[in-house]
C-alpha cells in the first residue's frame, strides 16, 4: 500500500511539473510582434525567396522582391504604408516605432507613414522619406511631384496657362475700340417705392 501511494505522489508531481512547463510556454509564445500586409499587384512577388500573394504577413527582417511586371504595397496599420515599385527588392526592418529598410534596387515610395521612413539605398546613404515621397537604390530621395527631378510637370501646365492668359488680355485691351458694352440696348425697368 505504501508503494501505490508514492506512485500517485510521483505522478501527480510530474502532471504539475508539466503543467507549470506548458503554461509558461504559451505565456511566453504571446509575444506582441508588429506584422504588414501585403498586396500584391500582378504575378510573381516573392517574399523571402516564396511566392506571395495578397493578404499575406510580412515580418520585420523580411525581403520584398517585385519582376518587372508587378508591384507590391505593404501595410503596417498605424505605421503607415510603402509601395514597392517593379524591378525591386526591398529588406524591410519595422517594429512599432516606425519603418526603415535596405533598397537594394528599384524604387520605393512611402504612400503614407506616422513617422519618417528610414531607407538604406545602394550606395549606403540613409534616406529619411514621409508620405509622398520616393527614392530609387541609385538615386537621392525624389518629392511627390518631382519624379524626374527637373521640376515636375504640373509647373508648366500652370505658367503655359498663365502665360496664355495674360496674352489674351493684353490682345483684348489693345484691338478694341475702347467702346464699353454693357447688357446691350434693351430698356431697364425698375421698380419704384
Amino acid at each position: 500500500m505504501n508503494s501505490k501511494l508514492w506512485i500517485k505522489k510521483a505522478l501527480s508531481a510530474c502532471l504539475s511539473i508539466s503543467l507549470l512547463a506548458t503554461c509558461s510556454a504559451v505565456a511566453l509564445a504571446n509575444s506582441a510582434k508588429v506584422a504588414g500586409e501585403l498586396t500584391v499587384a500582378g504575378n510573381g512577388v516573392l517574399v523571402n525567396g516564396e511566392s506571395a500573394q495578397s493578404g499575406r504577413s510580412v515580418f520585420s527582417s523580411s525581403t520584398v522582391t517585385t519582376p518587372d511586371n508587378a508591384a507590391a504595397i505593404v501595410g503596417f496599420g498605424k505605421l503607415g504604408k510603402i509601395e514597392i515599385a517593379p524591378n525591386s527588392t526591398f529588406a524591410l526592418s519595422f517594429d512599432e516605432k516606425g519603418i526603415s529598410g535596405n533598397l537594394t534596387s528599384g524604387k520605393i515610395t512611402v504612400l503614407g507613414a506616422a513617422s519618417p521612413v528610414n531607407v538604406t539605398t545602394l550606395n549606403g546613404t540613409i534616406v529619411s522619406l514621409t508620405s509622398g515621397e520616393s527614392v530609387m537604390a541609385t538615386a537621392a530621395k525624389q518629392d511627390k511631384d518631382d519624379d524626374d527631378g527637373h521640376g515636375g510637370a504640373a509647373w508648366w501646365v500652370f505658367a503655359a496657362v498663365m502665360v496664355a492668359a495674360g496674352a489674351l488680355i493684353i490682345y483684348a485691351a489693345t484691338n478694341d475700340s475702347d467702346r464699353i458694352a454693357l447688357g446691350g440696348g434693351g430698356t431697364v425697368v425698375s421698380p419704384s417705392r
